[in-house]
C-alpha cells in the first residue's frame, strides 16, 4: 500500500545536514520525493512510497542527524507529484 505525505520538521533542523540525512534515509528505504529548507527555519519533505517505509522514515525524522534538535514532525497526506524519480534536495 502506497502512502504520500508532506512533513514539516521544526526545531534546529537547518545548517545541521538534515536535508542530506533525509535524502540518504529516503533512498535507503526506496522512497521517492524531495526535501527543502523553508524560510521560517523549518524543513519540508515530500515522501512517496510503501506505507510501512514512509512511516519508518517519519519516525526516524524525530531524531535526524546528530546535530539536529527536532521539536516537531507534522505530516499530512497529500496528492502524488507526477514525474518524481529518486529523492532530491531542493533549494
Amino acid at each position: 500500500m502506497q502512502k504520500i505525505v508532506q512533513a514539516r520538521i521544526t526545531g534546529r533542523v537547518q545548517g545541521v545536514a538534515y536535508r542530506a540525512w533525509t535524502q540518504a534515509a529516503a533512498e535507503k528505504l526506496g522512497l521517492t520525493g524531495w526535501v527543502r529548507n523553508r524560510d521560517d527555519g523549518s524543513v519540508l519533505a515530500h515522501l512517496e512510497g510503501d506505507k510501512a517505509r514512509v512511516d519508518e522514515l517519519l519516525t526516524h525524522m524525530w531524531q535526524g542527524p546528530g546535530a539536529a534538535r527536532v521539536q516537531d514532525v507534522q505530516a499530512e497526506e497529500v496528492a502524488a507529484e507526477p514525474g518524481l524519480s529518486g529523492f532530491d534536495i531542493r533549494r
